[in-house]
Parts: C-alpha cells; structure tokens; sequence
C-alpha cells in the first residue's frame, strides 16, 4: 500500500492512470468514505479524461494511521491544510480538486486558500451551511451504526471502523458545528466549479449548489441527477462521468 505523510500521520494513496501533461485529479472522500470505497471510480474518470489521478484516506479513514486526537468543529480546514503538505509530498503541483460530500467541502476550502494551485473543482454533494435534513440523517446513521449493519457494511473500507464513524458522526452532531459557513470561501475560489446533486440526497438539499452558485464568481456548471441519493458517482457513474469529461475542457 502506497503512502505519504501529511498531517504528521501516514496516509493511504493510490494512484490511476498516466500523466498526460494536464493537471491531475484529486479524489476527496466523503465523511464515512475512504480509497476503496471510491471502487473503479477514480480510474474510469482518468481513463475517460487522460488524467493522472490521485485518490487518499484522511486519517481515521481506510488504511490510514489514526488521528492525533478527536476532530474539532474546525477539521475542515484542518483538513485543508493537510491536503496541501499530501499534494507537496505526491509530487503535484496543480491540481483539479473532485470532492464528495464533507471531501467537496474540505477541495472549496483549500482552493480557496490556495487559489494558484487548483484549477477546477468537480463537487459533488457539498455542504456549505448545516441543515436540519441533514442533522436527522446523520442522526438516523448513529442508529444503523449502533443496532443496524451499518458497522459492518463500513468495517470493508476502515481498519479502525468505530474511529472513522466516530470522527465523522460525533463532529457534525457537536452544536458548535451548527455555525458552520463556507459561503466566503466560495466567494475566494478563481478555479471554474462543477456542481453534482442528486435530487433525492438525504444529506443536503439543492440550497447548497444555489448557495454556492449566488456567492461564486467564476463559471459555474450544475448538474442535477433525478432518482439519486447523496453519492452520484455510485448511483450514476456515466452521467457523472460525461459531465466531468466536458468540465475538464474548462
């Protein structure tokens, strides 16, 4: 298993496909996600796009060493700082950012903080205020988790499956996350947005892409996928897919 350090931990990595000169694609995993749990994915868009493609656990996630300590309604930009010392210690220089979920979020900070090096951002179900829809669900997990088969479905993906639920579920239910606003990030981002939700996403509603796409200030594309949950590229690969491929001509 391939690794770096970032974030004084060491983390998982892999690697797809071959460098054709472009900026690489990075893959940011959702809150309970990790590399494997990205499947083919990563390398279908890179064969697709003729990009290289970087895919990584954060850690707590997947194959990756522990956190140094429990996460603070803060980690996101946490988070983001480590995303920078992972692509200085990969070798990448620019960067296009592909971000699920808690990972687009975490892409719209740094490319926010580190507007040279990202060159597009591909978000797929961001968060950039907290919603009641999505406290219930977060809720509705800690049930499956605790009486369901949530822990076992999850423990495929993390050596320490109870810390990666943890670090994602105790974090959003903290009050002090309630505050959370990533609106004046956007306002700071100069790379060219794609926009992924599904219209049946138990874990956001479409006020997140409005919310983005009235602060952006560069060119926003949208895509909106009918019968899909909160994973797109699970639950419609080839449409996100294509819509990745026409972005990435920028």
């Amino acid at each position: 298993m391939p690794t770096v350090v970032a974030g004084g931990r060491e983390l998982e990595i892999e690697w797809h496909g071959s460098s054709g000169g472009a900026a690489p694609l990075v893959f940011l995993h959702e809150g309970l996600g990790s590399v494997s749990s990205w499947r083919d994915f990563p390398a279908r868009v890179a064969e697709v796009t003729g990009r290289t493609a970087l895919v990584y656990s954060r850690a707590g996630h997947g194959r990756s060493q522990q956190p140094l300590g429990p996460r603070a309604p803060g980690f996101m930009d946490e988070e983001s700082v480590v995303l920078g010392e992972l692509l200085d210690a990969a070798g990448v220089g620019e960067a296009v950012l592909f971000g699920h979920s808690d990972g687009a979020s975490i892409a719209l900070i740094h490319a926010a903080a580190a507007p040279a090096r990202v060159r597009g951002l591909v978000l797929e179900a961001p968060h950039v205020f907290v919603e009641d829809l999505t406290l219930r669900s977060i809720e509705a997990a800690r049930e499956a988790f605790r009486h369901g088969d949530l822990r076992r479905r999850l423990a495929r993906h993390h050596e320490q499956v109870d810390v990666a639920f943890r670090g994602w579920n105790d974090v959003w239910l903290d009050p002090a996350f309630r505050s959370l606003d990533l609106v004046p990030h956007v306002r700071r981002v100069t790379a060219p947005l794609l926009l992924i939700q599904g219209r049946d996403d138990p874990y956001g509603t479409l006020a997140q892409l409005d919310a983005i796409e009235a602060a952006a200030t560069v060119p926003v594309r949208r895509l909106v996928l009918e019968k899909c949950g909160h994973s797109p590229h699970r639950d419609q690969p080839d449409a996100v897919i294509g819509a990745a491929r026409d972005f990435l001509g920028f």
